[in-house]
């Protein structure tokens, strides 16, 4: 089998901070790639109240607490932010870091995010075609910051959408995350190859990442790296004991 990479989504529910910071210090010592977190304010399992922690925050902890793995939001969603202010948020903890944020984007869904903290939910439709303006706002900000991202600043976006996030992927992006079942992630891929031509883009530039859902497609690794996948994201919840992480790690022959 090709190598993959292997990475992990803290999910910042039902925990402390100090149970993040002390997981991601785990995964990168475990070997993980890229260590992510996710951009909800409330718990989307379990008590819907329950503790929960803002996204960027915790990506400025994760920049000071670890010094390899590349970090990243699994995405930022475009509704929460003026693009430019991500684009000027994502340099800043860059440069923090070392060089090693990647800029997830993508164009939001968790209903109650919105109603809650005051964001029009619109549609579908609206929320995408606000994803492409924020794209290139975003592209246009990076452009004129001072200082410069210190690393290379890798885009990546998140989501499905046949006619416009994965055209968007097409033209803008470094990197797709997509998500099972293993026949769903093909034919995303399949689909993202064919926006690939229509722009003049070479397909292999975009490298593929899938979030897994559960034990069942930790199980299915070499079914989704087969299908195209060239990095593996674990997702981890408290108490981060990073099981799913260790296993899929030992599958892709690597030790921490």
């Amino acid at each position: 089998m090709q190598r993959f990479k292997v990475s992990v989504q803290f999910e910042p529910q039902h925990c402390s901070v100090d149970q993040l910071r002390d997981g991601w210090r785990l995964a990168e010592e475990l070997g993980a790639d890229s260590i992510w977190t996710w951009d909800h304010f409330f718990p989307l399992s379990g008590d819907p109240d329950g503790r929960h922690y803002e996204g960027w925050s915790l990506l400025a902890a994760m920049a000071c607490d670890t010094t390899r793995a590349m970090i990243g939001l699994l995405v930022s969603c475009n509704s929460y932010r003026s693009p430019d202010l991500v684009a000027d948020m994502a340099r800043t903890i860059d440069h923090i870091s070392g060089g090693r944020v990647v800029l997830g984007y993508g164009a939001g869904w968790a209903d109650r995010d919105y109603e809650e903290y005051g964001f029009d939910f619109g549609t579908a439709r609206s929320r995408a075609a606000a994803l492409e303006a924020g794209v290139l706002r975003i592209k246009a900000r990076l452009a004129k910051l001072n200082p410069a991202p210190l690393g290379s600043l890798r885009r990546m976006i998140g989501g499905e959408g046949e006619r416009v996030t994965l055209r968007l992927t097409a033209e803008h992006a470094d990197i797709w995350n997509g998500f099972g079942p293993v026949a769903t992630f093909a034919h995303k891929a399949r689909v993202l190859d064919g926006w690939c031509e229509k722009v003049g883009r070479d397909p292999s530039a975009i490298q593929r990442t899938v979030l897994l859902d559960g034990p069942e497609e930790v199980d299915q690794v070499d079914e989704f790296v087969a299908a195209g996948a060239q990095e593996i994201i674990v997702p981890a919840q408290v108490p981060f004991d990073l099981a799913d992480l260790k296993a899929v790690l030992a599958k892709a022959g690597k030790t921490g």
